[in-house]
């Protein structure tokens, strides 16, 4: 179960999506229970067909297309600022001890053989 400080502060930074008003179809699995469900499976390892309905987190498919969902949103980002923002504040974030990770730099292909032309 996700605490209630920690949802208030998720809540908002998840995309929201307006039902139609004709054929709404079923209603949506509430967020923080699929919320849960996509740390289940990311806990335990479960695979996402095999994540037990009797949890009342929905399907695993619920589970993962809304994760696919909130990832392309950015609300992973959005959420590591603000824990990031808040820890900063609190004065409980040791900057020397920071590690500038190169992984998220993108690479040219061919850029070594490139540069040994010119």
């Amino acid at each position: 179960m996700v605490s209630d400080d920690l949802w208030e502060r998720i809540e908002p930074l998840l995309p929201k999506k307006e039902r139609r008003f004709r054929y709404p179809g079923r209603k949506p699995v509430p967020d923080r229970q699929v919320l849960c469900g996509i740390l289940f499976v990311l806990y335990t390892g479960t695979q996402w067909e095999h994540l037990p309905r009797e949890l009342g987190f929905g399907s695993g498919m619920t589970c993962w297309r809304r994760l696919r969902n909130w990832s392309e949103a950015g609300v992973w980002q959005r959420l590591h600022e603000v824990l990031l923002d808040e820890v900063n504040a609190a004065a409980r974030l040791d900057w020397s001890r920071c590690v500038v990770d190169s992984s998220h730099v993108r690479a040219l292909k061919e850029g070594s053989r490139r540069a040994r032309r010119r």
